[in-house]
C-alpha cells in the first residue's frame, strides 16, 4: 500500500512562503497616526445689517458676544445647527432672530467656514453657511440663553470688533456685496430677496 503525506511543504519558523521568499510583514502605524472617526455638524447664520437705505456711514450689522473660559468676550456672527426640514437660509434667518430678536431677509450667501471641535474623546467637523441679511424688523435682545450681549456694530468696525478670522474675512465680502448692490442699484433703495418689499427700520439704529 502506497502512502500519501499531505502535510505540504514545511514553514520555517520565521513564516516564510513555501517558495523560500520571505513574508513581508504589515507595518501597524501607532495609535496616534490612524485615521480617527469623526462626526459632522451643519449650522447657519449671518451677518443682519441696518441702515441700506442711507448712507454707508449708517450701516450696522447685529453681533452677539459669549463669554470663553477665560472670562473674555468673543463677538461672533449668530449662528446655530440647521433643524431638520430646514434649508440652511431658513435656519440662518431663524437663528439670527432667536440670538438677536431681529427679524431679516436673506440677500446673499457670504460662504461657508469649516473647522474643527474636540471633546468627549471625538472630534467634529463643523461647517456654518453665512448668509448677507438685509434687516427688517425687532429691537436687540440678549434673552436666549447662550449670548451674553448683543449689539449694532457700525460695519467699518467689523474688522477689529469681531473676534474670529474667518468672520473678517466674511465680513469684508459682506461690504464688497452691498457695495455692488448698491452700485448696481443706484436708481432705487436697496431690497432684501423674494418679494419682501422695503424694510421698515423705525427700531434700528
Amino acid at each position: 500500500m502506497t502512502s500519501t503525506d499531505n502535510t505540504g511543504p514545511e514553514e520555517s519558523p520565521r513564516g516564510d512562503r513555501p517558495d523560500g521568499r520571505p513574508r513581508r510583514r504589515r507595518k501597524h502605524k501607532p495609535r496616534s497616526q490612524r485615521p480617527r472617526r469623526h462626526d459632522r455638524e451643519t449650522s447657519a447664520g449671518g451677518l443682519v445689517v441696518a441702515g441700506l437705505d442711507g448712507p454707508p456711514e449708517e450701516f450696522r450689522a447685529a453681533l452677539i458676544g459669549r463669554l470663553d473660559k477665560a472670562g473674555r468676550m468673543r463677538w461672533s456672527m449668530p449662528k446655530g445647527h440647521i433643524e431638520p426640514g430646514e434649508t440652511a437660509e431658513q435656519a440662518a434667518v431663524r437663528e439670527v432672530k432667536e440670538e438677536t430678536g431681529i427679524d431679516g431677509t436673506v440677500l446673499a450667501s457670504l460662504g461657508s467656514i469649516d473647522y474643527w471641535l474636540h471633546g468627549q474623546g471625538k472630534r467634529v467637523l463643523k461647517t456654518v453657511h453665512h448668509y448677507l441679511m438685509r434687516f427688517q424688523s425687532g429691537e436687540l435682545s440678549d434673552e436666549d440663553v447662550e449670548v451674553t450681549e448683543v449689539a449694532w456694530v457700525p460695519l467699518t468696525e467689523l474688522s477689529t470688533r469681531l473676534s474670529y478670522a474667518d468672520e473678517r474675512k466674511l465680513a469684508a465680502i459682506a461690504n464688497n456685496l452691498i457695495e455692488g448692490m448698491r452700485a448696481g442699484g443706484a436708481r432705487a433703495p436697496l431690497r432684501g430677496g423674494g418679494s419682501a418689499g422695503s424694510a421698515d427700520e423705525s427700531a434700528a439704529p
